[in-house]
């Protein structure tokens, strides 16, 4: 045991939960969750990853570490016209769909048959509207935002991992020397709150089927490809099970699916952790103990979140969307033969556009696989 260890498990548990809790009551608040409910989001997904990675590095005795769907979480918040309880039914049917992709193997492999600069171009689409909000909030809040945005610019020259954080800590601080904040709230602990699903054809294609390509395309296959890329040989159909199994009985409870971690995995794998491979598993009881912590301590903040002005949490959720955004857009155009589909799908996508009462993310999709079946369809009748 090396002090690097826990060292490494607690900077990607604080990188992960805090870069991006701020995406969380961004969706709840889009989709009308109540303040207890929200709390119960932040409380049950934390257990449930908790539960999941202290599990699977024990079993494996790999590095699995596992988080929320950032890319999801954005797709939640740019969705309209769905309640929480159409959004718990969603994560009910996701996590179903992700077991079944871990138990039947055709179903990944269906998957990675999606090219992926389409899928890369849907989840920028997603994303693109939170940067964009990010930088609308300048003009309309100037004096908190601009010197907060360029704080994030100078700390990710030195730590890019830490820069979101360091901006939620540093706007907390700034916000409440400007007085945006009357009074921090009092500690309090947390609850879990049971929320009724309701299931339809427009949640399905509106909000589960977007949100299990998402969390497949984006965040389980990229979790496998750090642990491939640290010389692991990971069971994926377990693993992807798995997360999908406690994301079921967790979703009840309005937590959104929790999948194999990308960022946070890459802090947990590498020789900084331990130089031994085979003691890096190590990582992943310390990363599980921090979110039990933060399990405890979610409705205190989310209630912290709560006195926040709306555009310090609309700043620290675009900010931390940029590298995703900026590596969904370089892979979407990398293919030349795919370039125009790719496009088709981030321009509908992110128009925000909702038909038949299913949302812009499942249309900018079958807009681009359209495009891509026609370009094959005409390089076959030209070989004939």
């Amino acid at each position: 045991m090396r002090l690097s260890i826990p060292a490494s498990a607690l900077v990607a548990a604080i990188v992960g939960f805090g870069g991006t809790l701020a995406l969380i009551i961004a969706a709840a608040d889009t989709l009308g969750a109540t303040r207890e409910q929200t709390a119960s989001w932040v409380t049950a997904v934390c257990i449930a990853m908790a539960i999941e990675t202290a599990w699977l590095s024990w079993r494996t005795r790999m590095p699995v570490v596992t988080a929320w769907s950032t890319p999801g979480l954005a797709l939640l918040a740019a969705a309209q016209g769905f309640s929480m309880a159409d959004a718990v039914g969603a994560f009910i049917i996701t996590a179903l769909m992700l077991i079944a992709t871990g138990l039947v193997k055709p179903l990944t492999r269906l998957v990675e048959r999606i090219p992926a600069s389409v899928s890369s171009a849907m989840l920028a689409g997603i994303v693109f509207t939170f940067a964009a909000n990010a930088a609308r909030a300048a003009g309309t809040d100037p004096w908190l935002v601009l010197p907060l945005a360029a704080l994030f610019f100078v700390a990710r020259l030195f730590n890019p991992a830490l820069s979101v954080l360091a901006v939620l800590v540093g706007g907390v601080a700034y916000a409440w020397g400007l007085g945006r904040i009357p009074e921090f709230p009092a500690p309090e602990l947390s609850t879990l709150i049971f929320t009724a699903p309701t299931f339809s054809v427009a949640g399905f294609f509106g909000l589960a089927l977007p949100l299990y390509l998402v969390t497949m395309a984006s965040q389980n296959l990229a979790g496998i490809a750090v642990l491939k890329a640290s010389g692991y040989e990971p069971p994926a159909g377990e693993l992807i099970a798995v997360t999908g199994f406690v994301s079921l009985i967790t979703a009840p409870f309005n937590a959104v699916t929790t999948n194999l971690a990308a960022i946070s995995a890459a802090i947990c794998t590498g020789p900084d952790a331990h130089p031994d491979p085979a003691e890096r598993w190590k990582t992943g009881p310390f990363y599980a103990l921090a979110y039990v912590i933060f399990a405890i301590f979610g409705a205190s903040l989310v209630a912290l979140f709560a006195v926040l002005p709306a555009s310090l949490i609309v700043l620290v959720a675009g900010l931390g969307l940029l590298g995703a955004l900026a590596n969904a857009l370089s892979i979407a155009i990398a293919d030349a033969a795919h370039r125009i589909a790719a496009t088709v799908t981030f321009a509908v996508t992110a128009s925000g556009l909702i038909a038949f009462g299913v949302g812009a993310a499942f249309w900018g999709l079958l807009a681009g696989l359209t495009v891509l079946a026609l370009d094959a369809t005409k390089k076959s009748l030209s070989r004939q």
